[in-house]
C-alpha cells in the first residue's frame, strides 16, 4: 500500500540559479530536505519535463518542477483495536493521554500492543507517514501526553518545531530527596558506557537542559514541574539522578524507595508498591503545524500518582517539625 504524491509550479525569481534540492525545499517545504532529496536521486522530480536524479543540478527562473512520487508504508506492523484516550483530533494531528505501561513504538523488543499499532487501527492511513506519526516518545512507564502527525507536511512541520525547540511539554515528578529551590542541569546525555540499556550523562553525549522547580516540599520527597529544551532519551530520569534526585519508582536509575524516618505503614507500602517512575507528561504547547493556531492541553494528574502524594501530604502532617 503507498500513496501518491503530485507537486508542480514554476521557479520563483529569488530562487534562480539555486541547487534543485534547494529551490524544492523552499518552494515545497512541507515536506523534509532529506524526502525531497530522496525524491530527486530515485528519478521521481522533472524540470520542464526532464527527469533529474543530481539535487546539485542548477535551476532556471521560470522552468516548471514536478515532482510525481510515491510514498510506501515504512514498515508492516499490525492495526490492533487498543484504546487510546484522545484529546484533540483534527485531519492534521492527534494528541493522546498516554496511560502507564503502553509501549509507543513497535519495536524487536514489543512487536504488538504499542501506541504505535493502536494509530494504525484508529486512523489506517496514518501508516504513510514515517514511524505512524509518532514525533516524540513517552517511556513505557511515564503517563501523559503525546503529540502524533496524521500527514507528512504535519510531521515535517512538528519535527522541525521540535528541533527548534518550539514545542512546550511540561512534566510533573516526585523525586527522592528535599530540594529546597528549582533551578537547570544542562548536562550532556549518550549512552550508558557499560550499561547498554540505559542513558546516562556522558562528555560525548547530546546537549540536554532541563528546567525544574519545586511545587510542594516533603519530608524525605520533593513534588516538581520540570520543562524540558531538549528530548533525549530518559532526559529527566538520567538528570534528576545525576543530580542525587533520582525520581521516585526509578528502579533504573536509583529510585529505590527512600522512606523518612518514622513512616507510617501506609507510606512505607505506598512507595513499595509504586513501581514506576513518578512521571507525568502534564501539559503540552504548541503551534498548529498548518494552521499556525497556538494550542495547549493539559493532563489530569494519574490516580496512582495523586494516591503517592496524598501519602507524603499526610506523612508531613503527622511530623510537622521535621521539615
Amino acid at each position: 500500500m503507498s500513496e501518491q504524491i503530485f507537486l508542480s509550479d514554476e521557479i520563483p525569481e529569488h530562487l534562480n540559479g539555486k541547487r534543485l534540492d534547494q529551490a524544492i525545499a523552499d518552494m515545497f517545504p512541507d515536506y523534509s530536505r532529506s524526502r525531497l532529496k530522496e525524491w530527486i536521486t530515485s528519478g521521481q522530480v522533472k524540470l520542464d519535463g526532464q527527469v533529474i536524479s543530481k539535487p546539485r543540478e542548477k535551476v532556471l527562473f521560470g522552468q516548471m518542477v514536478e515532482i510525481n512520487a510515491e510514498v510506501e508504508e515504512q514498515q508492516c506492523f499490525e492495526a490492533q483495536p487498543i484504546a487510546l484516550s484522545i484529546v484533540y483530533e483534527d485531519d492534521d494531528i492527534l494528541v493522546i493521554n498516554k496511560p502507564a505501561g503502553l509501549v509507543v513504538h513497535s519495536g524487536a523488543g514489543n512487536p504488538s500492543g504499542t501506541v504505535l499499532n493502536a494509530l494504525l487501527h484508529h486512523f489506517p492511513a496514518i501508516a504513510q507517514v514515517p514511524r505512524a506519526g509518532i514525533i516524540h516518545r513517552l517511556d513505557k512507564d511515564t503517563t501523559g501526553l503525546m503529540v502524533v502527525a496524521k500527514t507528512l507536511p504535519a510531521q515535517t512541520h512538528l519535527v522541525a518545531a521540535m528541533q527548534n525547540r518550539e514545542i512546550t511539554r511540561e512534566y510533573e515528578a516526585v523525586c527522592n530527596g528535599p530540594m529546597t529551590a528549582g533551578g537547570l542541569v544542562d548536562e550532556p546525555i549518550g549512552r550508558h558506557p557499560t550499561k547498554r540499556t540505559q542513558m546516562a550523562v556522558v562528555a560525548i553525549g547530546k546537549p540536554a537542559l532541563t528546567h525544574y522547580r519545586v511545587v510542594e516540599r516533603f519530608r524525605a520527597h520533593t513534588h516538581l514541574r520540570l520543562r524540558l529544551e531538549t528530548g533525549r532519551t530518559h532526559q529527566i530520569r538520567v538528570h534528576m539522578a545525576h543530580i542525587r534526585h533520582p525520581l521516585v519508582g526509578d528502579f533504573v536509575y536509583g529510585g529505590r524507595p527512600r522512606p523518612p524516618r518514622g513512616a507510617s505503614e501506609e507510606l512505607l507500602t505506598t512507595l513499595r508498591n509504586f513501581r514506576r517512575q513518578a512521571l507525568h507528561a502534564a501539559r503540552l504547547s504548541l503551534q498548529h503545524p498548518i494552521t499556525g493556531e497556538e494550542l495547549s492541553w493539559d493532563a489530569p494528574t494519574p490516580d496512582d500518582f495523586v494516591a503517592l502524594l496524598e501519602q507524603l501530604r499526610a506523612d508531613r502532617r503527622l511530623h510537622p517539625n521535621q521539615d
